[in-house]
């Protein structure tokens, strides 16, 4: 038996807590988009990796990879090349860009004279900018 008189107000009642909803939908998609993408983006060539116990520099964008296997087999990304077409190959990847900085990824059963032929046609090429690339080990 009760009575409601209408005070003439607003029906609505407003609510002061944030709907994170919409939040979370679009973390979980970026998410799953990122875990997808991820794998992509490595190299698949097995290579032996050396450790080291140096600090890790920052991986760039887009990094472009040169890899020597264990047989002296050359792969730049995950194509297999001639030491003699490195050159008009990366001109081709970096877009002519000489400051680019190209990773190798030396397997650690591959002479120290193979390593530095490879490094003298990069740098014949006119890529001063090389990095070595190796397995990191726990101090």
């Amino acid at each position: 038996m009760g009575l409601h008189l209408n005070d003439g107000g607003d029906d609505l009642v407003e609510s002061h807590e944030i709907n994170v909803t919409p939040f979370i939908d679009v973390m979980l998609v970026l998410l799953i988009i990122f875990m997808v993408a991820a794998p992509l983006a490595t190299v698949d060539i097995k290579v032996d990796l050396p450790a080291s116990t140096a600090k890790p520099a920052p991986r760039p964008d887009k990094p472009i990879y040169l890899s020597i296997k264990e047989d002296n087999s050359l792969f730049l990304d995950n194509e297999q090349v001639a030491k003699e077409q490195l050159g008009p190959l990366l001109d081709k990847l970096t877009q002519a860009d000489k400051d680019k900085t190209i990773f190798v990824r030396g397997d650690k059963e591959v002479n120290y004279s193979v390593l530095m032929d490879v490094m003298d046609a990069l740098r014949g090429a006119g890529y001063l900018k090389i990095g070595l690339v190796g397995l990191e080990t726990v101090q």
